[in-house]
């Protein structure tokens, strides 16, 4: 299972690679758009590597919501980590 601080620290660093500057630099809350400069060819750059990288799919319909560094690294939260089931007593 990969943890928090391993996925967050995964994609600034796959951002820093895209934007050629340091990860430091990076904060959760920065657009993607407006604060780091992505065009939306750079967007779809970022995430299918971030496919490749976490072996999922970023489905088209949840595109538009990724919006910040933060909403990208609590997407791949929920898709990468395996959900445990509840047990009834």
């Amino acid at each position: 299972m990969i943890s928090d601080v391993a996925i967050l620290e995964r994609i600034r660093n796959a951002l820093a690679h895209h934007l050629k500057r340091e990860a430091a630099t990076i904060l959760p809350q920065h657009s993607l758009r407006n604060d780091l400069g992505l065009n939306s060819v750079d967007t779809y750059e970022l995430f299918f590597d971030l496919e490749d990288a976490f072996d999922l799919e970023i489905h088209d319909q949840d595109i538009q919501k990724l919006v910040t560094v933060s909403d990208l690294v609590g997407y791949v939260e929920k898709r990468v980590k395996p959900t445990v089931p509840r047990t009834t007593h």
